[in-house]
């Protein structure tokens, strides 16, 4: 481990790619359809079994550029889905999301217990003023009881 230390960006670099390429030339199209996520493959598992940081694939240039060739490839072999054209326009349709529906029912829920305790709490200050009065009037006239 510490060798791997000892080297420069460069060596670095070189023995990722080097490593990245392996990886590649071990790979049958079956392995590489179980690492499919979103229409490429899982840079993630990529980086795993290369044993680097997922990092490699996105900083180093060769590595990145070996990557897209090989997802290229793929795609010429139907292996990884076409990419989508960016200037299609792409239908906006969000899907139902059950979270979301809850959250409405409950803020729905939540807003007519508001109301309903609101005119409860009206109706208790209304009783409560007039026991007030009540009070008023018979410590004024001395007939509060002890």
């Amino acid at each position: 481990m510490s060798a791997l230390n000892n080297l420069s960006g460069q060596q670095k670099a070189d023995l990722n790619l080097a490593t990245f390429l392996s990886w590649v030339a071990s790979k049958t199209d079956a392995d590489y359809r179980e690492m499919v996520l979103r229409g490429q493959l899982s840079r993630k598992e990529i980086a795993r079994e290369c044993g680097f940081a997922k990092s490699v694939l996105l900083q180093n240039p060769r590595v990145k550029d070996a990557l897209r060739t090989l997802e290229a490839q793929l795609r010429e072999r139907d292996i990884l889905p076409p990419v989508a054209d960016p200037a299609a326009p792409v239908p906006i349709t969000d899907p139902p999301n059950p979270r979301a529906a809850a959250d409405k029912a409950r803020l729905k829920r939540l807003e007519a217990e508001n109301a309903a305790l609101r005119a409860e709490l009206m109706a208790l200050r209304s009783q409560l003023e007039r026991y007030r009065l009540m009070d008023d009037v018979l410590a004024s006239t001395g007939r509060l009881p002890r």
